[in-house]
């Protein structure tokens, strides 16, 4: 069985932002505008989304 993914990209900079949305960027593999990352699409990780969702942007599921 093979596990879900979903690809994600920054959209936004989290400069001013909070640190915990920092972190949270951080924990999906983003750090500068325009990179993508592709991960297991698990409860956690789509939660993680949602907490930045105004930073990053679901390229593909």
């Amino acid at each position: 069985m093979s596990q879900k993914k979903v690809t994600v990209r920054q959209v936004g900079s989290p400069i001013g932002r909070k640190p915990d949305q920092r972190q949270t960027l951080q924990g999906l593999g983003l750090n500068k505008v325009g990179r993508t990352s592709e991960l297991e699409d698990t409860p956690a990780v789509r939660g993680m989304i949602r907490k930045v969702s105004h930073l990053v942007e679901v390229v593909g599921e």
